[in-house]
């Protein structure tokens, strides 16, 4: 039979109704109102057409294959491709695949000098090509890493004001009370699994930088899809805009946040409780909300508060906690002393150092330590001095009550030191050298093999450099970071230090907590992330200077955490997906964003003859449907 297209587009659609105004007065005002809705289509639908994971043919037209970001390929789009979808002629005539254009954006980025411009060409590169953005962060994790995140995230959230291109994320204020749900509503994707919010007012060791702080949630997010394959429609950052008490930012001209200093008290937490219950009603009782960088009066506060009532952790208190256990429990293998055999000093009592010391009692005891035992092996001294009952300045509540002792008044740290004699000294101050050649000498005259975390961020917040300790520990250090150090040179031997990165551990039990519908986060899932990250670091990590594994393993540390949190889950019955998998890894990859282009092509099939029809005609339909373009169907 002769073959039919039909076409129909938009604009033809608004054609028609204009012609509908003049030729059928009676019902002109309804004509009008179709005529403008059709118009805001056209005008409205030119950017991010894709929501989900699943492309509707009919709401995306060919150009839109360009101009998203979900849908864009560059040059790796197909002569057929770019014939049949209309694009044909808008782009070279080079065809090129995803792994010469990975190629190219390697040459790119290394071209840049600073770091700063590297990771605003990764941003571009993620507003116009999302798949190979990720792609590249997920292969390159070495390189790619400290420019996504830490520790040039850092600079980035400082110039904020400065970079700011386009919306990443959504921004919430205290002038939106009694409306967060609708402006949650304006997010235009509807499956949302994982949300990481900050209110700014502690970024990593930088201090209160108000909602320049977007950029936090937006390379944590990043992550959770680059090494935890969790797919990025289902990632929301956002900010919680109160205000700022930066004076800095008060008075700069490129401040991107409120002008006011920061709301606190009850106004503060009913906006909390508010926000919670709006994610909760949007996305679902299941969806995850990681809390980052609070301020440390909040960041226990709202743990405590929401930890058994919402799906939620505080990655800078048990992220950095689960870390850092990783790396004492890869020491064990060096020292051979279990964890409870060691004396530990922090210095710093904010969420990150109380976290890990919650933590490290719970490994003790996992040990066979009594609860009490545990924290009187632990001591902590903090901008008042030394966690002392009877210090006239107080400030010992929460949990830092715990870890008070029945001692004097203290105020000299390196006097502490040379008290307390600790094998372990771990930094969580953002105090840059307050790990001084007296101290780090102290720990080497004390200790056969001292085990030294610096652990703040960014590498200039740090408590000592990884040279530093070496020198004064006569190499015998078992040294950690926050922040990567370049390789140490100490007897004529290379070290290649660890970093103590938080991205070992949220991305997997994100995943974990993700496809298993858990409710609630117990702190067992980041002693289960603990030790799967120790268990990845081999003879020659530990041969070289290093407590964790590469960071290009951290996609397989991922894998593995989420199958712990998910076993884990299922035996607790803390899952909410049934029926239980069998296999728990199998399942787990199901679920697991596709890094790879996808064919830009419409899916085509042959219709059978139904029974009775007689004549063997057969109808072949290939159906190409875009409501911006076209609807073309032949029959043949």
């Amino acid at each position: 039979m002769q073959a039919r297209s039909i076409i129909l587009n938009a604009k033809q659609t608004v054609d028609a109704l204009r012609t509908l105004v003049v030729t059928a007065s009676p019902k002109k005002s309804l004509a009008k109102a179709a005529t403008s809705a059709a118009v805001q289509v056209l005008q409205a639908r030119e950017y991010h057409e894709v929501t989900g994971d699943i492309i509707v043919p009919s709401m995306v037209q060919g150009i839109d294959h360009l101009r998203d970001p979900r849908l864009n390929k560059g040059l790796a789009f197909t002569l057929e491709e770019r014939q049949i979808l209309g694009i044909h002629g808008l782009q070279p005539a080079r065809f090129k695949s995803q792994e010469e254009q990975l190629e190219l954006c390697r040459i790119s980025i290394s071209r840049y000098q600073e770091d700063l411009n590297k990771y605003l060409y990764l941003v571009d590169l993620q507003d116009r090509n999302e798949r190979l953005f990720f792609r590249l962060i997920s292969e390159d994790v070495e390189k790619m890493m400290p420019i996504v995140y830490t520790p040039t995230v850092g600079l980035a959230c400082q110039k904020f004001g400065l970079i700011y291109r386009r919306p990443r994320g959504l921004f919430v204020t205290i002038n939106d009370r009694g409306h967060v749900f609708d402006v949650l509503r304006n997010w235009p994707e509807s499956d949302v699994r994982a949300i990481v919010v900050t209110d700014g007012e502690r970024i990593l060791g930088l201090g209160d930088l108000g909602a320049c702080g977007m950029g936090i949630p937006v390379g944590k997010l990043a992550l959770y899809t680059a090494l935890a394959g969790i797919p990025p429609h289902q990632c929301l950052p956002i900010v919680i805009d109160v205000g700022t008490n930066n004076k800095d930012l008060l008075e700069d001209p490129l401040y991107i946040g409120l002008r006011h200093p920061r709301v606190q008290g009850k106004e503060y937490d009913e906006f909390i409780d508010e926000f919670m219950r709006a994610v909760v009603k949007r996305y679902g009782q299941n969806t995850l909300i990681q809390f980052e960088d609070f301020g440390n009066h909040n960041a226990f506060r709202f743990l405590d508060k929401y930890r058994n009532t919402y799906c939620t952790f505080n990655d800078d208190i048990q992220g950095t906690a689960s870390v850092a256990v990783a790396g004492l429990l890869a020491s064990k293998r060096i020292t051979n002393k279990r964890i409870s055999e060691n004396t530990f000093l922090f210095l710093g009592a904010g969420e990150a150092a109380v976290g890990i010391a919650d933590l490290v009692v719970k490994a003790m005891q996992a040990e066979g330590t009594g609860l009490q035992e545990a924290r009187d092996k632990i001591w902590m001294f903090d901008i008042d001095g030394l966690l002392a009952k009877g210090r006239p300045e107080g400030r010992l509540g929460g949990h830092k009550a715990y870890y008070a002792k029945e001692h004097g008044v203290m105020k000299n740290f390196a006097d502490v030191v040379k008290e307390v004699k600790p094998s372990v000294l771990i930094g969580a101050s953002a105090a840059g050298g307050a790990f001084t050649p007296e101290i780090l000498h102290a720990m080497g005259d004390f200790n056969e093999r001292p085990i030294i975390f610096a652990l703040s961020n960014p590498t200039s917040k740090a408590e000592c450099t990884a040279q530093a300790a070496y020198d004064n520990t006569e190499g015998r250090c078992i040294f950690a970071s926050g922040s990567p150090f370049a390789p140490v040179q100490y007897g004529g031997k290379t070290y290649v230090t660890g970093q103590g990165n938080n991205a070992y551990i949220f991305p997997g039990v994100a995943l974990g907590v993700i496809v298993t519908g858990t409710h609630h986060i117990p702190e067992d899932m980041f002693l289960i992330a603990a030790q799967v990250v120790a268990d990845h670091v081999s003879e020659a990590d530990l041969q070289k200077g290093s407590l964790y594994p590469p960071l290009s393993a951290i996609k397989e540390c991922s894998m593995d955490i989420a199958v712990g949190v998910t076993n884990y889950a299922y035996q607790k019955g803390l899952a909410s997906t049934y029926p239980e998998p069998e296999d728990k890894k199998t399942y787990i990859e199901s679920h697991l964003y596709n890094y790879n282009y996808e064919s830009a092509m419409p899916v085509t099939w042959s219709h059978k003859p139904s029974a009775g029809h007689d004549d063997g005609e057969e109808f072949d339909f290939c159906i190409c449907i875009s409501f911006h373009q076209y609807l073309c169907c032949q029959r043949y």
